[in-house]
């Protein structure tokens, strides 16, 4: 493909390597999120009905909090960094040296479709690499909007955007690149990871599961409006979003009570006819869920709130159940839209036995005032993150890392993470050639240099 040919003649000239390029590059992006603000979340709107205030704060705005992170410390994550020795070493010096890794691939999917190709491309940018970026066709407006805007702000001869489908990513796979990037399915994250392979290539993957949040005791007004808010944003549609809830029994009516005036709160009695409820991207998706819901309530299961959808617009209102066939593709897979199971369980060991039966996630949520709760979650749960007393919201932190473990992902980024996670720590080991105290190593071993190399190595 020309276009990687072309993206790493430039590498290879050293267009990208100097810290004032980057700077531009990151300050050109800066100037594009701001002055498109609004046909940006106009294009966001287009394809997933995003209400403006929550388009610019999961995307726009996300996105530029993260350029200016970046630009704010860009001097000091370039700085090479000083390694102590070990005497046996000594007289010398050592340090790690972040390089760029050449021509990297970002793959973006179609629920974040801005967030989540411009901020890969700014930790590739920072860390001096050339980029090509896939936009979601799944997200036509936002893509054609980015492949227009991207190529007037950031140096063509460092960063490419390519449309397409299937076929297009594909090609994509089949071209050497020096880090693939990936954000979306199981399924799809395999085969990143197969042409990374072929490098081989670092790879970066974030993927999904089905995030727990574990409702223990406190205020269930408050934690019902938390959960809510991560839960239905962007339609449920949200990799992070609470996939289901484990509720100690004495607490679910009113848990329940709570989550639907919070639903009413938030998005009006009818969701559909107010301004802050986002749409499911397509037909397949929603035809997914309206099934997933049919099948659970045929199963056994219980509405308890919402859960009216038609086609035609791509609306579905925020649903609330409970008595969840343990078989319903629903507790299976990750639900990936605003249906909320309430699982009902008896104590804490009940609730952490349920999380643990599943596959590790991005993220498990617990809602307490117990340290000592909290304590545990933390210590027995494997995920990409755990989050008390808060659910997604820990992804605006800068400075945590932000990834999966396990079938969640793989690699870590944001914040100076996203730097780290496009740049090689290249070592520098330097050591004059006088005094040569690696005599000591030299054979033929024995007496004192034998006795003294042994001493130096304890």
């Amino acid at each position: 493909m020309k276009t990687v040919e072309r993206l790493r003649a430039s590498f290879d000239a050293g267009l990208t390597r100097p810290i004032e390029w980057r700077r531009a590059q990151l300050q050109a992006l800066a100037r594009m999120l701001r002055g498109h603000e609004a046909e940006l979340a106009s294009a966001l709107a287009r394809d997933l009905g995003k209400p403006y205030t929550e388009a610019y704060a999961t995307e726009i705005g996300f996105t530029l909090a993260e350029v200016r992170h970046a630009l704010a410390h860009l001097k000091r994550w370039m700085r090479p960094r000083r390694v102590g020795l070990p005497l046996a070493l000594q007289p010398a010096s050592a340090r790690t040296s972040p390089q760029p890794q050449g021509v990297v691939l970002v793959i973006a999917p179609w629920n974040y479709p801005l967030q989540l190709l411009l901020v890969p491309l700014c930790g590739a940018l920072a860390a001096g690499n050339c980029v090509v970026l896939k936009p979601s066709e799944m997200a036509p407006f936002t893509s054609a909007l980015l492949a227009t805007l991207l190529p007037r702000y950031l140096d063509g001869d460092a960063v490419a955007v390519v449309e397409g489908g299937a076929g297009t990513a594909e090609a994509l796979l089949e071209q050497p690149f020096d880090h693939y990037f990936f954000t979306g399915s199981a399924r799809t994250g395999r085969k990143v990871m197969e042409a990374a392979a072929r490098g081989p290539a670092p790879v970066t993957l974030e993927l999904g599961g089905k995030c727990p949040a574990i409702v223990h005791d406190g205020d269930l007004r408050a934690i019902a409006r938390r959960i809510a808010h991560a839960k239905f944003t962007n339609a449920g549609q949200t990799c992070v979003a609470p996939d289901h809830v484990l509720v100690l029994r004495e607490h679910a009516p009113e848990l329940a009570r709570q989550l639907r005036a919070a639903i009413i709160e938030f998005f009006g009695a009818d969701p559909a006819l107010g301004k802050d409820y986002g749409r499911i991207v397509n037909e397949h998706h929603h035809r997914r869920l309206a099934g997933a819901l049919a099948e659970a309530l045929e199963g056994g299961a219980t509405l308890l709130t919402g859960g009216g959808h038609d086609v035609r617009r791509l609306h579905f209102e925020p649903a609330v159940l409970v008595d969840l066939p343990p078989d319903s593709s629903l507790a299976r897979e990750e639900i990936f839209g605003p249906i909320l199971p309430l699982v009902v369980v008896q104590d804490l060991d009940d609730a952490l036995r349920r999380a643990r039966s599943l596959p590790p996630p991005l993220a498990s949520y617990v809602f307490t005032g117990q340290r000592a709760v909290s304590a545990r979650v933390e210590a027995e749960l494997r995920a990409g993150a755990i989050a008390v007393n808060a659910c997604a919201v820990h992804l605006a932190a800068p400075g945590l890392p932000f990834g999966g473990v396990g079938p969640s992902g793989l690699g870590r980024y944001h914040g100076r993470h996203s730097f780290e996670a496009f740049s090689q720590l290249r070592p520098v080991f330097r050591k004059p050639l006088w005094p040569d105290t690696l005599r000591v190593a030299y054979p033929p071993h024995g007496g004192w240099s034998g006795r003294l190399l042994r001493w130096m190595l304890r």
